[in-house]
């Protein structure tokens, strides 16, 4: 290897060790691992079994239920698809080729055919596709914003480090690579944005938690059920006794009855239907904000828009327009001319390396033609820009930053500065310094022979929207903090003006994670914050059991948005803050969030209402399946009866329920909430359903018993259903009406009576039926007095 970079036998062997650039681009989970999570589940398997054992009966007309488990699968595949899609387009390395110089000669190749070693060489508009060491260069400018959020560019010398995904500004270079592949700081980085984690739903929390439960309690049950059933239909001797012989004596009718019942028992334990009105509740509300420009890229953020009680944000491009115009020029030094200090600020203005605060002196002062000897480009470390150009046949350096840096030696001109910021402006001192602009790259003051000369005096609109969207959340509760790299009097000037209270804190000041606890205590608004303390400030909130939002557009924003408990990406965010990111604020506009929050909040208090519903189905079907195994009765209902009640009082109101408005501020506890409900009335419902069949199978045919067993359970779950759905406005009467007459029709109507196997001839039996379900309908309600008065339930919205 010399001067003429790599041979083409030194190429060969760097490709035959794999030292290539070539990565691994997957993501943490596969399509197959997302399919068998989705499908290989334990309730599906419960219900698959079932399902086919209603198939090799021969009667399709019980298998109804097994729908439910095709649309829980597509819905959970198709979601954690879509996300694991949105990772993979993450890619921060996409520049199509590469120049490198091999051979003595210059080829250009692909990306993924570099080697480690190679000499690469740079352009302005190129990407740096390897980490790499500086070997020669020519005013050489890289933009590292997608990498460090470091938003201007630096300037780069021999033996500096340049990383892969940056970009070339300006200038000309050769590098020797020195990590490749894998190794590369790019890489890496995508790897650790790329792992695949799910954003934290309680909802999705408490329903694992209850399926957890059911887990366990299933098993035993099933096989309680089983047991049972096999008892009953001919398994006990005429002796009365039970041995294994007698097994081989039961007809195969009765084994198929025994079966058709393990089917109806097992059917009604488990809550089928809530993974999918949770999903869908979920999936209408992504739907209804996506029309808002609002991209919602996993479905539980949604819900947890609804528990975030901080939200964190910038200042630029948030609360205010993001567009800077100049204002004033304040002079502090006489001894400067005025057309001097034009000429400064027009270089500034129109140098290649000007920020967007450089940019905005432009449509004020004219190009100047002095020749820029040296450029230090703005460092957030610094918090100044440096520039060294040639006037008079001399050079002459100018810094230009935030004056509490570059006036700390002049407390007059400091003084100024301040109150200039704290009426909201933004203010930049500018002087003339005593060396070249390199001598300042490796320091945080301009140090003695610098000489305060003037303060550009900058402004920034807010938004119209900002002021009502900020007091939205605090009457909601949620605490807003401020997290901007400006000057903390500027910032903290804009916030009062917002009205947001506190003195702003200066972040710079902030060295330990103490401090930074400490200072959130008194303050929610923060000045000067680097890129790496917004991290440390969501973790700060978290420590202290808040749960975050944080908002934010730059890649420096990626790791604190991954690690808060939500993050919202404004629409002009880098792709690798978008793909980590569960919200996407597609217009950038702030005041859409109020409007995510009400979404949310329908979501999570219309689940919690849902689930008691199949909860209490759950809990009754438990007790049902468990009493009729131990007192060895043949089930009381039909799987196709079990589903007709459960279809009429909870799947089909559970769908309007679930989408309905509901404002309801968020309260923790909703898995207690809901058990503390759902099992009481569960019971009410499982021991009126006893006291009906108990009589009936006694002085009916079994036929006719298991029809009027099916009313009771019927007025029982369409009490629970009404006080679930209350307030009860028109509509949800007429809901509880419908279902109500549909039912009927079902008794009424001889196909479906013959379908659903629904005979009714004796009067009194079917009062006795309708009475016992009163009965337990008054249950429900009183409880339900005392759940309300508890707060375990709430009929407001």
């Amino acid at each position: 290897m010399g001067d003429g970079g790599l041979t083409e036998a030194e190429v060969a062997d760097r490709v035959a060790r794999g030292l290539t650039n070539v990565a691994d681009t997957s993501t943490s989970r596969s399509v197959g691992s997302i399919l068998r999570e989705n499908v290989f589940t334990f309730f599906n398997a419960i219900l698959t079994v079932c399902f086919l054992a209603v198939v090799l009966l021969g009667d399709l007309g019980d298998g109804w239920f097994f729908g439910i488990v095709i649309v829980n699968s597509l819905i959970g595949i198709v979601q954690e698809l879509r996300a694991k899609a949105s990772l993979e387009r993450l890619a921060l390395l996409a520049a199509p080729e590469t120049a490198v110089r091999r051979g003595g000669e210059v080829v250009v190749i692909a990306p993924e055919q570099v080697v480690l070693d190679d000499l690469m060489l740079l352009r302005p508009g190129d990407q740096v596709t390897a980490d790499a060491q500086l070997d020669a260069v020519a005013d050489l400018l890289v933009d590292e914003s997608m990498l460090t959020g470091e938003s201007e560019p630096i300037a780069k010398r021999p033996g500096d480090t340049l990383l892969s995904g940056s970009l070339v500004v300006s200038g000309t270079a050769e590098c020797r690579v020195t990590a490749v592949g894998a190794q590369s700081y790019a890489n890496t980085l995508t790897r650790e944005i790329k792992r695949h984690t799910l954003v934290h739903s309680e909802l999705r929390a408490a329903t694992t938690r209850i399926l957890v439960y059911l887990s366990w309690l299933l098993i035993p049950v099933i096989l309680i059920v089983i047991v049972g059933r096999v008892l009953v239909y001919g398994a006990i001797g005429p002796d009365g006794v039970f041995e294994l012989s007698d097994l081989g004596q039961v007809p195969s009718a009765s084994w198929r009855l025994a079966a058709l019942d393990t089917v109806a028992s097992v059917v009604g334990m488990i809550p089928e239907g809530l993974v999918l009105l949770t999903s869908l509740a979920f999936g209408v509300a992504v739907i209804q904000l996506g029309r808002q420009k609002v991209l919602v890229q996993e479905l539980a953020a949604v819900e947890v828009l609804a528990r975030v009680d901080v939200l964190c944000l910038d200042k630029t491009g948030t609360l205010t327009t993001g567009e800077i115009g100049f204002e004033r020029l304040v002079t502090l030094d006489d001894g400067f001319r005025d057309d001097e200090l034009d000429a400064v600020l027009g270089l500034i203005a129109h140098d290649v390396a000007a920020n967007q605060t450089a940019l905005a002196l432009r449509p004020h002062f004219g190009a100047d033609d002095s020749a820029v000897l040296e450029r230090l480009p703005f460092s957030s470390r610094r918090a100044f820009s440096a520039i060294t150009f040639e006037r008079d046949g001399r050079p002459q350096t100018w810094l230009l930053g935030a004056p509490e840096r570059l006036l700390s030696g002049a407390p007059d001109a400091l003084r100024q500065a301040t109150e200039i910021a704290a009426s909201g402006r933004r203010s930049l001192a500018l002087g003339l310094g005593a060396g070249l602009a390199g001598d300042y790259a490796d320091t945080e003051s301009p140090g003695a022979g610098f000489r305060p000369a003037a303060i550009a005096v900058f402004h920034e609109s807010v938004r119209p929207d900002a002021r009502p969207t900020l007091e939205y959340f605090d009457e909601q509760g949620v605490r807003v903090v401020v997290l901007s790299g400006d000057n903390p009097v500027t910032v903290g000037a804009i916030a009062g003006e917002l009205g947001l209270p506190g003195a702003a804190v200066d972040a710079s000041a902030l060295t330990s994670d103490g401090s930074v606890v400490e200072a959130l205590g008194v303050s929610s608004v923060f000045g000067r914050v680097a890129p790496e303390q917004k991290r440390n400030v969501v973790h700060a909130l978290q420590a202290q059991g808040r749960t975050v939002a944080m908002t934010g557009d730059g890649v420096n924003d990626a790791m604190a948005i991954k690690d808060a408990d939500l993050g919202i990406a404004m629409g002009n965010a880098t792709p690798a803050t978008r793909a980590v990111s569960r919200i996407v604020l597609l217009e950038g506009r702030f005041d859409r969030l109020p409007t995510v929050l009400s979404y949310a909040r329908r979501v999570i208090a219309n689940v919690e209402r849902v689930s008691n519903l199949f909860l209490t189905k759950t809990v009754y079907g438990i007790v049902l399946a468990l009493v009729s195994a131990v007192l060895l009765w043949k089930f009381p209902f039909l799987p196709r009866q079990m589903t007709l009640v459960s279809s009429l009082a909870i799947g089909i109101p559970s769908f309007f329920l679930a989408l309905a408005p509901n404002r309801r501020r968020y309260q923790p506890g909703v898995l207690k909430r809901v058990l503390a409900f759902s099992v009481p009335t569960g019971l009410v419902a499982a021991a009126a359903c006893v006291a009906s069949f108990a009589v009936l199978r006694e002085n009916l045919a079994l036929g006719e018993a298991r029809s009027l067993a099916t009313v009771t359970l019927f007025v029982v779950s369409l009490w629970v259903l009404s006080v679930l759905a209350r307030p009860l406005s028109g509509w949800r009467i007429g809901m509880v009406v419908a279902v109500t007459g549909v039912f009927l029709l079902a008794y009424l109507v001889p196909l479906a009576r013959d379908f659903f196997a629904l005979e009714v001839q004796s009067i009194p039996a079917l009062l006795y039926a309708v009475a016992v379900g009163v009965a337990g309908a008054l249950g429900v309600e009183a409880w339900y007095r005392i759940a309300r008065r508890r707060g375990l339930v709430s009929d407001r919205e």
